[in-house]
């Protein structure tokens, strides 16, 4: 985990200098931190961009404590499991990351209202799609079944075309990262999931 050093310490940083404070917080892969017209986009949600790059569920709850330190929010959104998956981890070790992460959260905030964006069916990860459905189905049903305080985004669906492929217009070049429409996308499924 050492190459998210910088990373981790930067959003540390970014913790000391803030001068007001942020009501919900957006933790999680590179999806989050390119997001970088989020606290425009979802300014009534008063958020906070906590993403850093590259990053796997399993660091999202590795560097959990460090990057929530002395927050008090009243909501968590999270975008994590993508690059699990694109570095060769089965959908069953996600599963576990995610229950680790949802003891930490429990543990830190207590019942805190957390949401989970589903994993985004991209150009690029297009060949383990399968590995990516099953992951969005054990852990939508694991916080149905067992979190109440969890709420499930699917941005999955919304993100295919009529014949059922990764629509290119929500991605950038790349295939993997989002363009200016998929964060638009993303900011009304974000809207109409979360009730202030």
């Amino acid at each position: 985990m050492f190459w998210y050093e910088d990373d981790i310490k930067r959003l540390e940083k970014l913790r000391t200098e803030l001068s007001i404070e942020p009501e919900t917080l957006f933790y999680g892969s590179s999806s989050i931190r390119l997001w970088s017209t989020l606290v425009e986009d979802l300014n009534d949600l008063k958020p906070i961009n906590l993403g850093f790059g590259g990053s796997s569920l399993a660091a999202c709850t590795w560097f959990f404590d460090r990057v929530m330190d002395g927050y008090q929010p009243k909501r968590l959104v999270v975008y994590a499991g993508d690059n699990d998956l694109g570095d060769g981890r089965h959908p069953e070790e996600i599963f576990i990351f995610f229950q680790q992460f949802a003891a930490n959260v429990m543990a830190r905030f207590g019942a805190l209202p957390c949401y989970f964006i589903s994993l985004k069916p991209s150009v690029t990860r297009w060949g383990i799609i399968n590995q990516f459905h099953y992951t969005n189905k054990i852990i939508a049903a694991d916080i149905t079944d067992n979190h109440p305080n969890w709420h499930w985004i699917n941005v999955y669906d919304a993100m295919l075309n009529a014949d059922g492929w990764p629509d290119r217009k929500y991605f950038v070049g790349d295939g993997l990262h989002l363009s200016e429409k998929g964060y638009q996308l993303w900011t009304n499924l974000i809207k109409n999931a979360i009730t202030i």
